[in-house]
């Protein structure tokens, strides 16, 4: 049975520290000023947060359900789903890894508790290592 956008923003806008937003006339969730979730005008299309590294083996690997996004966006960590192509399951799935990319890891161990996960095998941002004290005295 295919996803509604109504279904999404039910699972997002209870995901700690979301917030929804309207933009262009796109609805957008983020954490702060990250955005992780967001859907086409139409409503057909969500796009997510995703890692840079497994993009291209994921719309590889089920092309009918995902593509890439558009040359200008591919800098940022994103994928696009056809939702009439996922179930409720694989929704959840993608919602809830998108957002603990950009959610404190803190918080996403909260949630995935709280969730009864047996870990939290959420997918996190992708980081750079922050340079050491002594490195920027230098």
């Amino acid at each position: 049975m295919p996803v509604t956008v109504a279904e999404v923003q039910e699972l997002a806008r209870r995901l700690p520290r979301s917030s929804e937003a309207f933009v262009r006339g796109r609805i957008k969730f983020r954490v702060g000023r990250i955005v992780f979730l967001s859907f086409s005008k139409d409503g057909t299309t969500m796009g997510f947060g995703f890692p840079k590294d497994w993009r291209t083996a994921l719309v590889e690997s089920e092309p009918e359900k995902f593509s890439l996004p558009s040359a200008a966006d591919m800098r940022y960590h994103w994928v696009h789903v056809r939702l009439d192509a996922i179930d409720s399951a694989e929704m959840r799935d993608l919602v809830e890894n998108a957002w603990a990319m950009c959610a404190p890891k803190f918080l996403v161990e909260e949630y995935a508790a709280a969730q009864g996960y047996v870990e939290a095998t959420f997918r996190t941002r992708p980081m750079s290592p922050r340079p050491k004290r002594s490195d920027l005295s230098s």
